[in-house]
């Protein structure tokens, strides 16, 4: 597979909002609400303008999308690290994941929320990518794991 990534910028939001919206959907549905579902070309622009985020694509197609935003020295927060659901499970994320770490080599310490019985995402990121779940917590009405990588 081809996978080209590249740094999003302002002109990008409605791509992203579209990946966005594939790739939460069934977030939104199962727990009736999702921060990265529906969010307007404005509010992106907004976020855009706020967090480093790329973009993956497969030849001309946008098929996911990471968000990172530096927290503090060697402190990063995956905001976001999606892809559409007819390109999961092909390591796309994986491969954003792996863009991320050589795109900041300063970091130290990356950590990430994600919703508790999201077991492929669980799987994924603690079995494949590495990662250690924190802590618990309630987000509004959904229970989430709070997860951290330590470069070593």
């Amino acid at each position: 597979m081809d996978l080209q990534i590249r740094r999003a910028t302002a002109e990008d939001a409605q791509v992203l909002v579209d990946i966005y919206n594939k790739a939460f959907y069934e977030d939104y549905v199962k727990y009736g609400e999702c921060p990265g579902y529906g969010r307007s070309v404005s509010d992106m622009i907004k976020s855009i303008n706020e967090t480093s985020k790329y973009i993956a694509y497969v030849g001309a197609d946008p098929v996911g999308a990471i968000s990172v935003l530096k927290k503090d020295d060697g402190l990063y927060y995956l905001s976001a690290l999606c892809v559409i659901p007819e390109y999961q499970r092909q390591g796309i994320g994986f491969q954003l994941l792996e863009f991320m770490k050589e795109q900041y080599k300063d970091w130290g310490r990356i950590e990430l929320v994600t919703p508790a019985d999201k077991k492929k995402n669980i799987n994924f990121y603690t079995k494949k990518c590495g990662f250690k779940i924190d802590y618990e917590e309630m987000d509004r009405a959904v229970k989430v794991y709070h997860f951290s990588l330590n470069r070593e």
